[in-house]
C-alpha cells in the first residue's frame, strides 16, 4: 500500500465517521433519554425485577454494575471449567483454573486478553454462550457507566443519575445487537466464515495432511470490533483469512472499532445540552488519533535497521494483502480504543514503533478509547485540564456548570493514577518477585534482554487499560502471568468506575453555576489545544522512565 492509498483509506474512514457522527450520535442520545421501553425490554425487566422509571443513585446504580459483571465472571469461569461436558465442545478439555480465571476477568473487564490459541482451546458453546455474550454486555456496561457521567454534567440537584438496568438492556438491544447483525452479514459477504463444521481434514497440493478450523466466525467478529472487545476466534485474530480476507473487509473492521466511540461525544454534547462541546472532545480523539497514525505509519515505512532496509521496510509481521500501511491504520485503531485485535504482530514493529501502540493505551485509550470508557476518561482529563487553568487565573475551577471542589477532583485525579499505578507495579513485581522473575524470565519471555522487558511492560499497559492486544513474544500462559493480568484487568476495569460513577453522582447533586466573563469556554480551539497537552503531558510524566528503560532505549541504541 502507498501512501496515496493509505492517505485515501484513512480519509475514506474519517469520511463516513464524518457522516456518521450525527445521525449516530442522535440516535444513541434517544436512546438513554427515551421514556418509551420496547416490548422486549418490558419482557426483560419483569424477569429481572426492575422498574424501568425508578432511577437510582450512584451507589445502587454501582452495586448493579458489580453484581451484573461478578454473576458474568462466575458464567464464563464456570462454563470453562465444564467445557468437556457442553454440546459443541469440538472434544475439547477444559481450561486450567488460572486460565480460566484470567479469561473470565478479560471478557467481563471487555479487554478480551487471549493466553491461549482460541480455535484450539474454547468449543462453541464457550464462545457463544460465554465470551460472545459478554462481548455484548460488557460493551453495554461500559456505554452506561459514560451515559451516567453525561447525567451528572446534564442533571441539577438530582439525586440520582439513571437506571443501569435499563441502559444496559437498551445498548444491548437498541445500539450493540442490531449493529452486530447488519456488521455481520457485510463481512460474510466480504468472505468471512460462519459455520459450525470443527475441524476439517484436507489434503494440500503437496499431498500432506492438514486440519483446518472452521466456526461462527462472523458473528463474532462483528461484536469484538463494535464493542471494542477484540478477542479473536483464530489465534492470529484479524491477521487470519478467515476473520479479515481483503484490503477492504480490513477498511470495514477499522470503521467498526471507531463508529460508536467517534459518536459518543455528540450523544454527550446533545445530553449537556451544548453541542459545541461534543465537537470539542471529538477534536481532541480525532487529533490525537491522527498523530498517533502518521507517526507509526512513517515509523514503520522508514524500515530502520538491518533487515528492514534490506526489505525497504519493516516487513516482518505483516500481511502483504494489508502492507505497512494498512496494519498500521489497523494497529493505531485496534490501540487508540480498547478493542485490542490485530491484523499484525505489534511484537514484530520496529523498536520506536512498536512503541507507538503501547503510547496509545498509556494516553489512556481517549483517542477515542474503547466504547464509553474512552468518552468518560477524556471528560476526566477535561476536569484536571479545567482545574489546571482555574489554578493559573485564580478561579474556582467549573465544568459544563459544575464546580470541581475538593472533592471532584480527589476522584478524578484518583482515576488518572490507577491504570499507571497497575502498569508499573504489576510490571516490577514480576521482575522483583524471587521465583517469579526466574519463571517470567525462562518461560514467559522468548526475547531477552531490552525487548523482553518491553514485552511485559506491554502486557500489564494492555492488562490495567482493558485493551487486550499484545507483544506476542510474551508467553503469558504460566500461573503468575494468568493471575496478575487477571487481577490487573478487573481493577482497571471497575476502580475507575467506581470513581466515575461517585463523581457522576457528586456533579448531579450540584446546581449549575451561570457562565460569567470569567468561565473558561471548553470549546473553543484553545481549549482542545490545552486538554491535547494535558493528556500528552500526564501520559509523558507518568510513562517516560520505564519507557525509557524498554522501546526508547531498544530503538536509540
Amino acid at each position: 500500500m502507498t501512501w496515496l492509498h493509505a492517505l485515501l483509506s484513512f480519509g475514506t474512514v474519517a469520511l463516513a465517521l464524518g457522516l456518521l457522527y450525527r445521525p449516530m450520535g442522535d440516535y444513541m442520545a434517544r436512546v438513554y433519554t427515551s421514556g418509551k421501553d420496547l416490548r422486549i425490554e418490558r419482557g426483560v425487566y419483569r424477569v429481572i425485577g426492575v422498574d424501568a422509571r425508578a432511577e437510582q443513585a450512584w451507589p445502587a446504580h454501582l452495586r448493579g454494575v458489580l453484581l451484573f459483571s461478578l454473576i458474568g465472571l462466575l458464567i464464563v469461569y464456570a462454563l470453562q471449567r465444564l467445557q468437556q461436558w457442553l454440546p459443541y465442545s469440538l472434544g475439547l478439555p477444559a481450561p486450567s483454573e488460572h486460565l480460566s480465571f484470567n479469561t473470565a476477568a478479560s471478557f467481563v473487564g471487555n479487554t478480551n486478553w487471549q493466553s491461549y490459541s482460541p480455535e484450539l482451546t474454547l468449543g462453541y458453546t464457550v464462545q457463544f454462550a460465554g465470551l460472545a455474550v459478554q462481548n455484548f454486555v460488557s460493551a453495554a456496561v461500559g456505554i452506561a457507566v459514560a451515559i451516567a457521567l453525561v447525567r451528572g454534567f446534564a442533571y441539577r440537584r438530582s439525586g440520582t443519575i439513571g437506571n443501569f438496568w435499563v441502559d444496559l438492556t437498551r445498548g444491548t438491544l437498541r445500539i450493540l445487537l442490531p449493529l452486530a447483525v447488519i456488521s455481520a452479514i457485510v463481512l460474510l459477504i466480504g468472505g468471512v466464515i460462519q459455520n459450525l463444521n470443527g475441524f476439517t481434514g484436507v489434503t494440500t497440493v503437496v499431498g500432506t495432511a492438514q486440519v483446518i478450523p472452521g466456526g461462527p466466525v462472523a458473528s463474532q467478529e462483528a461484536i469484538k470490533l463494535l464493542g471494542t472487545n477484540g478477542g479473536g476466534f483464530f489465534n492470529v485474530n484479524s491477521a487470519h483469512p478467515f476473520e479479515n480476507p481483503s484490503p477492504w473487509t480490513n477498511l470495514f473492521q477499522v470503521l467498526l472499532m471507531l463508529i460508536i466511540p467517534f459518536s459518543l461525544p455528540r450523544t454527550f454534547g446533545r445530553m449537556v445540552g451544548d453541542h459545541r462541546q461534543g465537537y470539542a472532545v471529538v477534536a481532541t480523539m480525532a487529533t490525537l488519533y491522527t498523530a498517533s497514525f502518521v507517526a507509526l505509519a512513517a515509523l514503520e515505512s522508514a524500515g530502520m535497521g538491518t533487515a528492514p532496509e534490506l526489505a525497504g521496510a519493516a516487513l516482518e509481521g505483516k500481511e502483504q494483502r494489508f502492507g505497512i500501511l494498512g496494519s498500521a491504520l489497523f494497529a493505531t485503531t485496534s490501540t487508540s480504543t480498547s478493542t485490542g485485535a490485530v491484523n499484525s504482530m505489534h511484537d514484530s514493529y520496529s523498536a520506536l514503533g512498536g512503541m507507538l501502540p503501547l503510547l496509545n493505551m498509556m494516553l489512556g485509550e481517549v483517542s477515542p478509547g474503547g466504547v464509553g470508557a474512552g468518552l468518560y476518561s477524556l471528560l476526566i482529563l477535561a476536569i484536571i485540564a479545567v482545574f489546571i487553568s482555574g489554578l493559573l487565573i485564580g478561579r474556582t475551577p467549573e465544568y459544563l456548570g459544575k464546580k470541581i471542589g475538593p472533592r471532584e477532583i480527589k476522584l478524578a485525579a484518583t482515576y488518572i493514577l490507577v491504570t499507571p499505578t497497575l502498569v508499573l507495579v504489576g510490571t516490577a513485581l514480576s521482575f522483583a518477585i524471587p521465583g517469579v522473575r526466574e519463571d517470567v524470565v525462562a518461560t514467559s519471555i522468548w526475547n531477552p534482554g531490552i525487548h523482553g522487558m518491553s514485552e511485559v511492560l506491554y502486557a500489564f499497559t494492555s492488562a490495567a487499560n482493558n485493551n487486550g492486544s499484545a507483544f506476542a513474544g510474551l508467553t503469558a500462559n504460566t500461573p503468575w502471568m494468568n493471575t496478575a493480568l487477571g487481577v490487573a484487568i478487573l481493577l482497571g476495569r471497575f476502580v475507575p468506575i467506581v470513581l466515575i460513577l461517585a463523581l457522576a453522582g457528586s456533579f448531579a447533586a450540584q446546581d449549575k453555576v451561570p457562565a460569567t466573563s470569567g468561565t473558561l469556554p471548553t470549546h473553543r480551539p484553545m481549549f482542545i489545544g490545552l486538554l491535547t497537552a494535558v493528556i500528552v503531558l500526564v501520559t509523558a510524566l507518568t510513562y517516560f522512565p520505564v519507557l525509557a528503560l524498554g522501546p526508547l532505549a531498544e530503538g536509540l541504541r
